[in-house]
């Protein structure tokens, strides 16, 4: 059974960085993982994806060039590391997962965590 777990939202100020780890249970390394966020008031989307080979097929326009996502397929976890954030960037996040190639489409994912979430203080 598969179980996905996420950890490090915090409350922040704007220009922190922040990493955002999911630990996986139950998935090989070539299932493809990703980070969606839902901000408050807003639909659900996708920020990044990573194939089980680790190649990054997918960033959100917004976080390109400062949100990086990566995998340790040996410690099972999936990272999201997070520079320059701001306001726009307040959501909870949560990991999914799926087998087969990496997708922005929600919809395509049968494995989510619960999210976790992140706050920039004013």
């Amino acid at each position: 059974q598969v179980q996905l777990i996420e950890s490090g939202g915090a409350l922040v100020q704007a220009g922190d960085s922040l990493r955002l780890t999911c630990t996986a249970s139950g998935l090989t390394s070539k299932d493809a993982m990703a980070w969606f966020r839902q901000a408050p008031g807003k639909e659900r989307e996708a920020i990044s994806c990573i194939g089980g080979s680790s190649g990054t097929e997918y960033y959100l326009d917004s976080v390109r060039g400062r949100f990086t996502i990566s995998r340790d397929n040996g410690k099972n976890t999936l990272y999201l590391q997070m520079t320059s954030i701001t306001a726009e960037d307040v959501a909870i996040y949560t990991c999914a997962a799926r087998r087969g190639y990496c997708t922005e489409y929600e919809t395509s994912y049968y494995h989510w965590g619960r999210g976790t979430q992140v706050t920039v203080s004013s």
